[in-house]
């Protein structure tokens, strides 16, 4: 009886380390692309597009990763996956200088995008089969916390890496990193049931989703508006973050690569930060009162654009800004462990991995629409970029109190 209640066995523990590497490499990447790209072009418009660009693949692909982790073993996923980017940066290496700039960082943007949706769902569907069911919503704290630790530990040796040694180098680190995990994972054993097909790949991923879309439909219809509730908060809220922070830091307030980097830190140690806090008050929490949460969200949001409105220092407007940052990305954490582990807890075992993989992606369409457009709000307040921020902070107030509703259902349902 004891052992069962023990979190990090062999296998969990091997994920988790698999992980940590993996996501560094990742993390380093995705922090040092595209502020070389914006160092080099200045363009918010530009910038905007071309992360948009980038996320498309991640929505699209999170389906087909869902059916794949339902399907095919898991760790062999991971462990081909972290091969072909390990590959893919080494081409990458190569043809820098080579080829246009902007169309090359595009498609290696896309591409890594791409690989991490469908990388990821292996993952979250893996944890279930590795931890007790006791443990599941601190296994899934475990592994949100190792995504912020990598994106501490990323954006901050990344900018401190790109303002010395340059893009070469973190592409170099990062190959190392993909491939010491693919290796690494070889030794990693998941339960994998064989299920034995007729049809065709697409065929089978058709079908498999179908049968996804009918268990929510009968069983869990709540489920989509959930899911709509967060595309839209993402579109607002999000995509302002995602696209707003690298402008407001380096192109606003005219700071180096470096506190660009602790800035990223910031939010990586933010969601460090709500991963514990989501271990500690895991037996505390209620559904009804996760809307709580993006409230806040929406009110940090609204504080970034306070020090710009009011025209305060440098120096000031930086630190209220990496503060709030700090605070959102914790506050997240916390939501989306606690919607995570709900989902993961009402759906059968032989779903989990396409339902969690087709809700996030639905979840995340808003996403790369939002950053589109909120490159061209950047471009063209570039002089009161306040109110960009303001505007986005009314926006999720409101979305979030209509959230209130939607929770308070998704607790009934629960109980």
């Amino acid at each position: 009886m004891e052992e069962k209640t023990i979190l990090f066995r062999r296998d969990f523990t091997l994920v988790v380390i698999g992980q940590i590497i993996s996501l560094f490499g990742n993390g380093i990447l995705r922090f040092a692309l595209p502020l070389s790209l914006l160092r080099e072009t200045g363009s918010s418009a530009l910038f905007g597009m071309v992360t948009a660009c980038s996320f498309a693949p991640m929505v699209v692909l999170s389906m087909i990763g869902g059916v794949l982790a339902d399907r095919v073993n898991k760790r062999d996923i991971m462990i081909g996956l972290d091969f072909c980017t390990a590959i893919l940066m080494f081409v990458f290496y190569f043809a820098l200088g080579n080829l246009p700039t902007v169309p090359l960082f595009i498609a290696v943007l896309m591409l890594l995008y791409g690989i991490s949706g469908i990388y990821q769902p292996s993952v979250q569907a893996s944890i279930p089969l590795l931890v007790p069911p006791e443990k599941l919503m601190a296994g899934n704290a475990v592994i949100n916390q190792v995504n912020t630790l990598s994106g501490l530990l990323g954006p901050v040796i990344g900018g401190v890496m790109f303002g010395i040694c340059g893009i070469r180098a973190i592409v170099v680190l990062s190959i190392i990193c993909f491939a010491f995990s693919a290796i690494m994972e070889i030794f990693i054993q998941i339960p994998h049931e064989k299920r034995m097909r007729k049809k065709g790949v697409l065929a089978v991923a058709a079908s498999d989703l179908k049968e996804s879309f009918r268990f929510v439909k009968s069983e869990k219809p709540v489920f989509f508006s959930v899911v709509f509730l967060i595309s839209i908060f993402n579109l607002v809220l999000s995509a302002v973050m995602i696209v707003g922070v690298p402008i407001l830091i380096t192109q606003v307030l005219k700071m180096s690569d470096v506190m660009y980097g602790f800035t990223q830190g910031a939010i990586a140690l933010g969601g460090l930060w709500g991963g514990i806090l989501t271990a500690m008050t895991a037996e505390k929490r209620k559904l009804k009162d996760a809307y709580i949460l993006l409230l806040i969200c929406a009110v940090c949001v609204a504080f970034m654009g306070i020090p710009l409105l009011l025209r305060w220092s440098t120096v000031l407007s930086y630190g209220v800004i990496t503060l709030m940052c700090f605070i959102t990305m914790g506050v997240s954490a916390l939501f989306v462990v606690q919607i995570y582990t709900m989902i993961q807890k009402q759906t059968p075992p032989q779903l989990v991995g396409k339902i969690m993989a087709a809700l996030i992606s639905i979840a995340m369409c808003g996403q790369p629409v939002g950053q589109a457009i909120y490159g061209v709000l950047f471009d063209a307040f570039q002089e009161r970029t306040w109110i960009v921020l303001i505007a986005a902070a009314i926006a999720s107030f409101a979305i979030s109190l209509y959230a209130k509703k939607i929770f308070s259902r998704l607790e009934e349902e629960s109980m």
